[in-house]
């Protein structure tokens, strides 16, 4: 149980260094193997324990950014997350009672990735396999299978690599002792490698003929980063600045454009909290967002925090024309979909108040005294003509967010994020990576607005095509194609979740109804004076 401890803890770390910001991206397919290694042959309630290791080594280093925000919270969600990496421990030793476990298996990691980007509450997506293919080979099968998919396909290319391993070391230990085991040793091993090298040369026929959807037009687009006083990770303690700042580049921008240095953009986009206050209630706020559209002459996209009812607030995207004032001028609005559960609403606050929790005697609890309520739109905002889907910050990690609006019509995609909480930490290269991600998978340019870092616009090959470093102030100008139809990808994410439970559910049946049945390779603990078990057919 130590080795098996030891290669549980070598895997999951390595695979957190898979990601940002070392990016060892060929280490994964041996990470997720070493989990099935692991806990081949135990008992599922021994199975745990190994899981459980993976499970820790790999995503409480994936997000101690979030530490951040503050240590209790990286030590909760952490600790939620790595339960369901955990739980894949079980489900895979039931799963290795049958033949073609790696199938079941892949499933099973699919499914876990989809499950706990989304539940509970609103679930933390980071962490998936398909949001660390940026840079390497198999990027553009985004486009063709989604980040679903290309994750169950690194499960099933690993989960292969583990059941080879595994067979060629049960064959040999039978051989040692002369006995014949017909589904071990290295005939064994064919199918599995077989499958491999069938994925790795689906993935080259992805990179050499990658999806590329009709152009149905161009348009230049504006971004803005106006940075955050002091150190950087505090937008609150200097909002009015933030929102100052971003209002100077706009009609600097503007000028530029009236002395015939520049083209007109299209449309300009702000960063989300450009301005932390309702700049329908704030004056100062209203009136610099007014002089900025006015100078500029086009929509200004602003990211802002808006009231929403006693007790409520709103985060959105407000496509803000020249010459509108009130709430009742703005029409088009996008609402973040996923607020983060205790960063930005407190779930359940109701039920805990009318219990008589002291909320506010909760350290940083108490800094939320209105929660964000969740949007619900889900077609593309209408900006001069030009069907733009948005995202705001930790939206861009869920499917259903940019997937929904791109089959409502959506040309442009666009994030407004404010990054400043973790501008010291490699949260902002891992959004940005995800950022990359979705653009590929989509087929579609995109524009970044942040705060201050990573404001950026990427085209449909997942390549940065213009970038502001961080803690800088810049406005970014780039001309971008406008791009109608949808890409395998996006329709196949509609459904990915419920293809993993099928090949889940139907993995665990197989494998429940073989039992305690030995299957060569996995090293199933059992008793050594017991008849030896039949090979299985």
């Amino acid at each position: 149980m130590l080795v098996r401890m030891l290669v549980a803890l070598v895997s999951g770390g390595l695979l957190a260094a898979s990601f940002e910001p070392l990016t060892w991206w060929w280490v994964t397919p041996f990470c997720v193997a070493g989990l099935a290694v692991s806990v081949a042959g135990l008992t599922p309630r021994r199975a745990w324990w190994p899981a459980l290791v993976f499970a820790v080594a790999f995503y409480f280093p994936h997000i101690v950014w979030m530490r951040a925000v503050s240590t209790g919270a990286w030590l909760a969600l952490a600790g939620i997350e790595a339960l369901f990496y955990a739980a894949l421990g079980p489900v895979l030793v039931v799963l290795m009672r049958h033949r073609a476990w790696p199938l079941w298996g892949a499933g099973a990691w699919a499914l876990a990735e989809t499950v706990r980007s989304s539940w509970p509450f609103s679930g933390m997506p980071w962490g998936r396999l398909g949001f660390g293919v940026m840079d390497t080979p198999v990027a553009p099968a985004l486009a063709y299978v989604g980040a679903t998919g290309v994750g169950f396909g690194l499960a099933l290319a690993s989960f292969c690599l583990a059941a080879a391993l595994l067979r060629l070391r049960a064959g040999t230990r039978t051989t040692a002792t002369g006995a014949r085991a017909p589904a071990t040793g290295p005939r064994a091993v064919v199918a599995p490698l077989a499958t491999v090298v069938v994925l790795v040369a689906l993935t080259g026929l992805a990179a050499v003929f990658p999806v590329r959807l009709a152009v149905s037009g161009q348009a230049t687009v504006a971004a803005v980063q106006p940075d955050v006083p002091g150190a950087g990770n505090d937008i609150l303690a200097g909002f009015r600045e933030v929102t100052a700042s971003t209002v100077r580049e706009t009609v600097a921008l503007a000028a530029a454009v009236d002395a015939g240095q520049v083209p007109r953009p299209d449309l300009v986009l702000w960063p989300e909290n450009s301005t932390a206050v309702d700049p329908f209630a704030d004056a100062e706020t209203n009136a610099g967002i007014r002089r900025a559209s006015e100078a500029i002459g086009v929509p200004v996209v602003v990211g802002a925090i808006v009231d929403g009812g006693p007790g409520e607030v709103l985060n959105q995207g407000l496509v803000w024309e020249p010459g509108d004032r009130t709430a009742e001028d703005v029409t088009e609005r996008y609402t973040k979909r996923h607020p983060v559960p205790y960063g930005e609403y407190i779930p359940a606050r109701d039920l805990l108040e009318d219990l008589g929790v002291p909320i506010g005697n909760f350290g940083d609890l108490a800094l939320i005294p209105r929660d964000m309520v969740a949007g619900e739109r889900t077609t593309p905002l209408q900006v001069a003509g030009i069907a733009m889907a948005d995202a705001i910050c930790f939206d861009v990690g869920y499917d259903d967010v940019l997937h929904d609006q791109v089959l409502g019509g959506a040309e442009l995609l666009a994030v407004q994020t404010s990054n400043a909480t973790f501008i010291a930490t490699d949260q902002v290269d891992q959004q940005f990576a995800i950022t990359r991600a979705r653009a590929v998978e989509a087929g579609r340019w995109l524009v970044v607005a942040s705060t201050n870092g990573i404001t950026g616009v990427i085209a449909p090959d997942g390549s940065v095509v213009a970038e502001v470093p961080r803690r800088s102030t810049a406005t970014l100008l780039e001309e971008v194609d406008l791009v109608e139809g949808v890409t395998p990808g996006v329709r196949v994410g509609r459904y990915a979740g419920w293809g993993a439970l099928a090949l889940t559910a139907a993995g665990l049946a197989l494998g429940l109804r073989a039992g305690r049945r030995r299957v060569p390779g996995t090293m199933e603990e059992h008793d050594p004076t017991s008849p030896a078990p039949p090979h299985p057919s």
